[in-house]
């Protein structure tokens, strides 16, 4: 009976927090929500509570909207980080893949350049890129956003798929080789459909990342914005109500996404492989 007791209070203080958690996390969202739906006369009035007070309007939303600034910005950002998805698991799948099957000693160096190559700020990496990428005149360009993107999240990528490869069992690539396979067959057949969960965990972060990227875009775009431009573009004249509902439209994908994510983080995934 105590020990019943004991489970019960456990169970509530896990849910406790749960919702302490939850409610910590979910708070910056509805207030920037809130502050997309309320009216400029009730945000500046102190005496009211402002995410369950009056003053609730669509006006901010009906602007953005028919700005007509909203769809080639989306459209933009979706584009750019769709393809620097792409290239990034297909240029970075094969070199990961060696490093795993390389020597301790060389895998070591491998990596520890992957992380040195991370540590330096990306205002200052961004300024040469772009005074580099002037003379190739890809500035304005998407391709030009797209390589700069691919500098920040290839690294980056890298490195979680060489933990994806090194957790494949040897055993199989060789019982695969016993078969008659040749080492591209067993890549495309055996390697690389058992590491899909790991390649599309990496393919989704790297997807965030680069929607949510924002030095490249402020110093290769001259014209058309991305998403984070066009709303650092309202915050930085003062539009704090259009300012929270771009904000708004960009979390919105990122919260679909990590859902997504989640359905990937499988354990066990190898488990009898083998056999």
């Amino acid at each position: 009976m105590q020990g019943n007791r004991r489970g019960i209070w456990k169970l509530i203080l896990l849910y406790l927090s749960l919702g302490m958690v939850s409610l910590i996390i979910l708070y910056p969202i509805l207030l920037m929500l809130r502050i997309s739906l309320i009216s400029p006369e009730e945000f500046f009035r102190p005496d009211k509570a402002l995410l369950i007070g009056p003053g609730w309007t669509l006006e901010h939303w009906k602007g953005v909207f028919g700005s007509g600034l909203l769809w080639p910005a989306l459209y933009k950002s979706l584009y750019i980080a769709t393809v620097t998805t792409v290239m990034a698991v297909l240029l970075a799948a094969p070199a990961a893949y060696v490093i795993s099957r390389t020597g301790r000693r060389w895998k070591y160096i491998l990596i520890m350049s992957l992380f040195i190559s991370r540590m330096f700020p990306e205002v200052g990496i961004a300024l040469p890129v772009s005074v580099r990428f002037l003379s190739w005149n890809l500035v304005d360009t998407y391709l030009g956003i797209v390589l700069a993107h691919l500098i920040k999240v290839l690294p980056y990528v890298a490195w979680i798929l060489v933990g994806t490869f090194e957790a494949i069992p040897r055993s199989l690539e060789e019982a695969s080789f016993v078969d008659g396979a040749g080492k591209l067959a067993t890549l495309r057949r055996i390697v690389f459909p058992v590491s899909m969960p790991g390649i599309a965990v990496a393919a989704m972060l790297v997807w965030l990342e680069s929607w949510n990227e924002f030095t490249y875009a402020l110093y290769l775009t001259v014209s058309e914005n991305t998403l984070p431009l066009q709303t650092y573009y309202y915050l930085n004249r003062g539009g704090i109500f259009n300012s929270a509902a771009y904000a708004t439209i960009i979390t919105v994908p990122v919260i679909v996404m990590t859902f997504i994510l989640q359905r990937h983080l499988k354990a066990g995934m190898l488990a009898g492989g083998v056999k």
